[in-house]
């Protein structure tokens, strides 16, 4: 995981971890709702509880989205690092 330049990762700012956020909460809203929801709508669906389905494939997408922040983070580079910051 050496990389060549130095700097700081963006962390927080990162737009896979705020994907991955949303992702994630829609996801598990998804699934309790898929627990709990009556059996009448899952028979609307011909017998597949769509709501489990759809929040475990979220949150799946969810936590790859994670790992690849987790393992290849966006480095951003400080103002002496080629930069054309003004002095």
């Amino acid at each position: 995981m050496a990389s060549g330049g130095s700097g700081h990762s963006a962390g927080a700012f990162d737009i896979r971890t705020v994907i991955a956020s949303l992702f994630g909460i829609y996801g598990v809203v998804l699934v309790v709702l898929g627990f709990i929801q009556p059996q009448a709508e899952i028979d609307k669906a011909a017998g597949l509880n769509i709501n489990l389905w759809a929040g475990l494939g979220m949150v799946v997408f969810a936590a790859v989205f994670v790992l690849w922040a987790r393992l290849r983070p966006i480095k951003v580079p400080t103002d002496g690092e080629g930069g054309t910051a003004a002095e």
